[in-house]
């Protein structure tokens, strides 16, 4: 297995943890990239380009991308700071301000601050989608609309799983008038010149590997090494939130099919590399190398500022949450306090650190148990903490 690209004085450690994610932790292929005042410091790839080739087979390239599922979020988020911050939205107004249809079933008083933070209490389909309908996002977007809340919005909080995406993809075009896709092809990867899709481009289908289920030696599955007992029962149960919340697209689709991967989906199937990915954040908190910078200082200071934090009705375990991005804490562990980002199910992981000026990107083609906290991507944070401190 060779591992390809460079690392800059003082940063070796996140090479090493890279070099041990595919020794020990069965890592088949996968990138991590990392910025520092804008500049690159960390661009490594290794291994295959999908998840089940051999050693014949592709190799994982520098310009390589995979889909980052939950990732996504963090990306999508921007879309409404980034209107907000150009005065087109407010946060603190109602939903059905700017979408008239979805104060259908009570939801008058859910805010757009609510969305972000998911405190919307919608995480739920009560009729989930079909594989088939879910690639229309106006079919997401009406199922939504007509949805029930499972709690009153504002007083508590719950990971919005797949919710998420039509919710904030509809709110971008009603505002806007454009898919989220486009407008964050337009108006955030490209001044930012960040690989990062919501909606791949058939141009760009060659780049992207087969993802899939992996299994890595030893006890490190799940949200934690060892899930507490009413985090297994809550997956286990068919009528807790936690299950609904994830099974809002029933059967979830392949990930792997072209229509799926074309189709915009803002809470799970962005597709990004792993620089993109850091590109992207590295534009939250600064002016990367040749792009440019998204956020001003009020946005920055929201976009981090603790909305939703404590017991989280889906994920049952604490979490905290800005405006659309999770904040550090123990759900998942960034750099520390001021760092906000946003996992992806099962491995991938992007985020940036303003006090340190670090953005970070990691993706893989392999994903596994994990939700919030994948080993391999924490091995990562641990050896670029060490790199920092030294």
């Amino acid at each position: 297995m060779d591992v390809n690209g460079t690392v800059a004085e003082g940063f070796e450690p996140v090479g090493a943890a890279f070099v041990r994610n595919f020794e020990t932790l069965g890592d088949r292929g996968a990138a991590v990239a990392v910025y520092r005042d804008g500049r690159r410091v960390v661009d490594l790839w290794a291994g295959v380009k999908d998840v089940d080739g051999t050693a014949d087979s592709a190799p994982w390239e520098r310009g390589t991308a995979q889909i980052v599922r939950s990732a996504t979020k963090g990306v999508a988020a921007a879309a409404l700071l980034l209107l907000h911050q150009r005065g087109r939205l407010d946060l603190d107004a109602p939903v059905a301000e700017y979408w008239p249809e979805f104060k259908a079933a009570g939801k008058e008083r859910v805010l757009v601050r609510h969305v972000l933070s998911h405190r919307a209490g919608l995480p739920v389909l009560d009729r989930p989608l079909t594989p088939e309908e879910a690639l229309d996002p106006l079919l997401g977007a009406e199922a939504v609309a007509r949805q029930a809340l499972a709690w009153e919005p504002g007083t508590d909080h719950g990971y919005h799983a797949l919710t998420y995406g039509w919710l904030v993809g509809e709110l971008v075009r009603r505002v806007t008038g454009r898919g989220i896709g486009d407008w964050i092809a337009e108006e955030i990867a490209g001044p930012v010149g960040a690989d990062v899709w919501v909606g791949l481009p058939a141009e760009e289908a060659g780049r992207v590997g087969r993802v899939g289920r992996v299994e890595t030696p030893g006890n490190s599955e799940g949200l934690r090494s060892r899930p507490k007992r009413s985090v297994t029962e809550a997956y286990d149960d068919p009528a807790s939130l936690t299950r609904r919340a994830f099974a809002a697209i029933t059967p979830f689709p392949d990930q792997n099919d072209p229509a799926y991967r074309a189709a915009a989906l803002p809470a799970t199937n962005g597709i990004a590399t792993a620089d993109g990915l850091a590109r992207f954040y590295a534009s939250l908190i600064g002016e990367p190398d040749g792009g440019s910078r998204l956020f001003t200082p009020g946005t920055l200071a929201a976009a981090r500022a603790e909305e939703s934090a404590g017991p989280d009705r889906v994920l049952v375990i604490n979490t905290r949450f800005g405006l659309g991005h999770m904040l550090h804490g123990s759900a998942s562990p960034f750099l520390g306090t001021g760092s906000f980002g946003h996992p992806g199910r099962g491995g991938s992981l992007g985020f940036a650190d303003p006090e340190s000026g670090i953005a970070f990107g990691y993706v893989t083609n392999g994903f596994r148990k994990t939700v919030t906290a994948d080993p391999r991507a924490q091995a990562l944070v641990r050896a670029l903490r060490t790199a920092l401190s030294s």
